[in-house]
């Protein structure tokens, strides 16, 4: 969930509503729900079903976000605009062009650059020779104006062997203090299918800040399982979902610190048992410390919560 200027809460439902294909709600903090639409409102889901990501407030005070599936093409997914009173817009339907070049499947929620404008990846799609799959596509990153004008920015698999980092499936972006953008590929990159971390301008141009599983074991990590955050210090944080040093190969994950320039130190490798496994978030709270959520381990197996300090 996000919290409003109005100091509401609003935030999505991937499921469930009059239609089953989920949901926007706003909550007030005495406990009130209201279900402002559900998807799947329209014939053949024009206005897309499955939200993923959550929602984000523009700074002209309406709510953005996306939907995985549905749409025009009924399969790939939506960017969507809603009003606090409730007024539902679909601003892109994906797969709108020939073999999806505009990418299909977004997975996480958009954000608003510095010059008003929003930015995303799509997990899948794009036209590259380099893919594995050119059916399904090694995914996107595109830019969407508040009136709803696309573009596609970066296609991954644009270098041989997917140099360039492929599917950024968990990966939003931020727009760091430099003003360039930064996220993760779940695959791809110059050691193998380990992932990477990149840098994008917002006229579209993307450097490979760093390949991960570049040391023995995969100690440094591999398969980034969140986005970034930018610390207070002005570098960057982010978890892998596997890796780490002397995992032994045993899906333990890290923690890691990359600067702007690219330097990635590993700040932490997850003990299963004791600390949680397989962590998919982290961010930095007002005192200073990092706090995460790992999907496995822990006493009961079922993942933890974590804190972690510079």
């Amino acid at each position: 969930m996000i919290q409003a200027g109005n100091g509401n809460f609003y935030g999505v439902t991937y499921e469930g509503g009059s239609h089953g294909d989920g949901t926007i709600y706003e909550l007030t903090p005495a406990g009130e729900l209201t279900t402002l639409y559900s998807f799947c409102s329209q014939t053949n889901c024009v206005d897309g079903k499955g939200p993923v990501g959550g929602l984000i407030q523009g700074t002209d005070g309406n709510f953005y976000g996306t939907t995985r599936s549905g749409g025009a093409a009924e399969y790939y997914g939506t960017i969507f605009k809603i009003t606090p009173s409730r007024q539902f817009t679909t601003l892109y339907s994906f797969c709108s062009q020939a073999n999806c070049a505009d990418g299909d499947e977004p997975q996480v929620s958009l954000m608003q650059a510095s010059n008003g404008n929003f930015y995303g990846t799509a997990g899948q799609g794009g036209v590259s020779s380099y893919c594995v799959d050119p059916t399904i596509g090694c995914g996107t990153i595109f830019e969407i104006t508040p009136a709803g004008k696309f573009t596609t920015l970066y296609t991954f698999c644009s270098q041989p062997n997917c140099a360039d980092g492929d599917f950024p499936y968990y990966s939003g972006l931020i727009q760091a203090s430099n003003g360039n953008l930064y996220g993760t590929t779940y695959q791809g990159g110059a050691n193998g299918n380990y992932g990477t971390v990149f840098e994008i301008t917002t006229s579209g141009k993307l450097t490979t800040l760093y390949n991960f599983c570049a040391q023995t074991g995969c100690a440094d990590g591999e398969s980034p399982s969140s986005g970034l955050v930018q610390g207070s210090n002005g570098n960057l944080y982010g978890t892998t979902l596997e890796g780490g040093a002397n995992c032994f190969g045993a899906y333990c994950g890290t923690a890691y610190e990359i600067t702007l320039a690219g330097k990635l130190t590993t700040l932490h490798t997850f003990n299963p048992a004791a600390q949680g496994a397989n962590p998919s978030s982290i961010l930095q709270a007002t005192d200073g410390v990092f706090y995460g959520l790992t999907t496995s381990g822990g006493k009961d197996a079922d993942g933890t919560i974590f804190t972690l300090s510079q």
